[in-house]
């Protein structure tokens, strides 16, 4: 009976010090782990979110880009970091999805290691090519692909991407040379200057120099088109139905870090999320 007692008094004690804890999180700051380099789509949310989420959790966000290998290093750190709500980790497609069947072995598991916090973003990626490219539609791009088989080079940052155009490769019946990329920005870099003649990249990332004339864009790969680009169309419509990918990023911590803080943290994004500021800076 005794031992029965101190075993009881020693879960309520467990049961108390976390609710105590939960009531006291955020008690300094926290650090949002981007597993991609600064510039691209996942870094751009994150520092928007990271901004806004201090301000709702009166603690500093700090937003820690560790990139490499797809993502995987940076989700290893938080698949790996202390189960306290103190260590974000905005993981997306690659990440949490696609690397699972991409790689032999990772060092953490996509579903078991973490907890999910919430969704942030989804949009499509745009297809675009260097001005120099003689294609200005992506039927075009597919004849010129097929008159020079394995000469085009097409950037990728992440695996997702990667399995993204091969669909597209498969699709089309064409052929053109890889060439991986740790993010977005040294991709698109390479694109204006003129070293890569292909790039799909998402939405928020490549439009931009769509816009400015730095690149052509030829098609958005999700089954609508985007509200922010009605002029672009998509793969589907142009002869290749059911067509239809997109890049997501998404908010988790550590797997084991106690649901109340989990719980304190979804409504905070969410408020982010929803605020009219935050949905402006996406747009």
């Amino acid at each position: 009976m005794s031992r029965m007692l101190g075993c009881f008094f020693g879960l309520l004690a467990c049961v108390l010090c976390a609710s105590a804890g939960a009531q006291g999180f955020p008690a300094k700051s926290l650090r949002l782990v981007v597993p991609f380099p600064p510039g691209g789509v996942t870094d751009i949310s994150s520092r928007v979110v990271a901004a806004k989420l201090s301000v709702e959790l009166g603690q500093p966000v700090v937003v820690e880009n560790r990139a490499g290998a797809s993502g995987v290093i940076g989700a290893e750190i938080g698949a790996k970091s202390a189960p306290d709500g103190y260590t974000l980790t905005m993981g997306n497609i690659s990440t949490l999805a696609i690397n699972a069947v991409t790689f032999a072995k990772l060092p953490y598991d996509p579903v078991a290691s973490f907890a999910p916090v919430s969704m942030v973003a989804i949009q499509p990626l745009v297809i675009a090519v260097h001005p120099s490219v003689a294609a200005q539609t992506l039927a075009e791009l597919v004849a010129l692909a097929k008159a020079q088989p394995g000469k085009l080079n097409y950037g990728t940052a992440g695996s997702s991407i990667y399995l993204a155009v091969e669909f597209f490769n498969t699709a089309a019946g064409v052929k053109m040379n890889h060439i991986p990329y740790k993010g977005s920005s040294p991709a698109i870099a390479d694109l204006i200057g003129g070293q890569l003649q292909v790039l799909f990249d998402p939405f928020s990332s490549l439009y931009p120099q769509v816009r400015s004339g730095k690149a052509r864009g030829l098609a958005v790969t999700t089954e609508k088109r985007s509200a922010m680009a009605p002029g672009l169309p998509t793969v589907a419509e142009l002869g290749y139905p059911g067509f239809d990918v997109s890049s997501w990023q998404g908010i988790v911590v550590a797997a084991g870090t106690p649901r109340d803080i989990v719980e304190r943290l979804n409504p905070d994004v969410v408020k982010v999320l929803a605020s009219q500021d935050v949905k402006d800076q996406f747009a």
